[in-house]
């Protein structure tokens, strides 16, 4: 059986783009997480036991600094947005292979702890699942 080689990665340089801006200066963390349950069944003996995979649903989550000041800022278009249905894009390395998904938008939290850097984490529904897009 061949080996198969491994190109780890370390989000260091990555393009980050909702809808028509590209937001990578504000987020310090993207996470496109499947989710996927299950059915059970069972009969009236042991051996009447059945497992059946439920659809899997996809969630993409956010995690940023937040800023109230900038206009376009990702807080205030998550904020000014929130239950529209945009695309984003995401490249775990710039002009490399990318994830495009249909993201639902919910806004984010608003304000934090003294002496530390406002920030705020969300999580939007995707509706489809993550397509992948050739490098650039």
């Amino acid at each position: 059986m061949p080996q198969i080689e491994v190109k780890p990665i370390v989000l260091r340089d990555c393009l980050l783009r909702v809808a028509t801006a590209d937001y990578e200066k504000h987020v310090s963390g993207v996470t496109i997480t499947p989710t996927t349950g299950s059915v059970n069944w069972a009969g009236l003996t042991p051996a009447a036991v059945f497992n059946f995979p439920a659809a899997t649903t996809w969630g993409a989550q956010l995690d940023y600094a937040q800023d109230w000041e900038t206009p376009d800022s990702l807080s205030r278009f998550l904020f000014d947005h929130q239950g529209e249905e945009v695309t984003m894009l995401f490249e775990p390395v710039k002009g490399g292979l990318g994830w495009e998904i249909d993201v639902v938008i919910v806004p984010g939290s608003i304000g934090g702890q003294v002496n530390a850097v406002a920030t705020s984490s969300v999580t939007m529904g995707v509706n489809g699942k993550p397509r992948p897009v050739p490098a650039a």
